[in-house]
């Protein structure tokens, strides 16, 4: 079992077992491997993955909730939620933000379920009203920068459905700028232009290699 962290596009797994999937990664020259947990390996692993040189990193650890809890000690955790959208076609909607296709998503308000602010950012930034929500799909975590601070965004995402003939709504205060609905033939050119997190949502949501 892993949890996948991507800093920008280079993606950090967490482990507890060096399975078929690590053990060729752990032997490259570009990437960090750590199996030992202490205050120093954690600020180790943060500054490497940051470095040019590396490609991706795995940290290993018997207990992957021990693991995980320190490390996201070490940043601000940020919740979000957002939705994969399809139409009685089984095409998925997609948005197009700064200068990447992407998927409707925001951060969670206090107080507010995670299962309301999904449905929320929907609706906000695409304009659609009618939604019907499903199950989770799946969890993402990314990094980023806000002044000072390093950000660590946790994302829910959710199977939803609605109808084609909805009325779609860019939000511009999003920087939104177009909406398209995609099948799955489509997905992979969309794929060369969306960020990593995204694009593992979407290799699952289709179950793609």
């Amino acid at each position: 079992m892993y949890i996948k962290i991507f800093f920008d596009t280079k993606p950090l797994f967490l482990c507890d077992s060096i399975d078929e999937k690590m053990q060729p990664l752990i032997h490259r020259d570009d990437v960090i491997f750590i199996d030992e947990l202490n205050a120093h390996t954690i600020k180790t692993i943060i500054h490497e993955m940051q470095q040019p040189n590396i490609s991706s990193g795995v940290f290993f650890h018997k207990n992957l909730d021990e693991l995980k809890k320190a490390l996201f000690k070490k940043f601000s955790l940020v919740i979000a939620a957002g939705g994969l959208v399809f139409n009685e076609k089984n095409e998925l909607l997609l948005i197009y933000r700064r200068g990447k296709w992407d998927l409707p998503k925001g951060k969670l308000d206090p107080g507010e379920s995670i299962e309301d602010c999904a449905i929320r950012e929907v609706q906000e930034e695409t304009g659609l009203q009618k939604i019907k929500l499903n199950k989770l799909l799946t969890l993402t975590y990314h990094t980023y920068h806000e002044g000072t601070r390093f950000i660590l965004k946790e994302t829910h995402w959710f199977l939803m459905k609605t109808k084609s003939s909805e009325p779609l709504l860019p939000q511009a205060e999003e920087d939104i700028i177009e909406i398209r609905w995609s099948n799955k033939k489509e997905i992979p050119v969309y794929l060369l232009n969306s960020f990593s997190s995204v694009a593992d949502v979407l290799k699952t949501a289709f179950k793609m290699a």
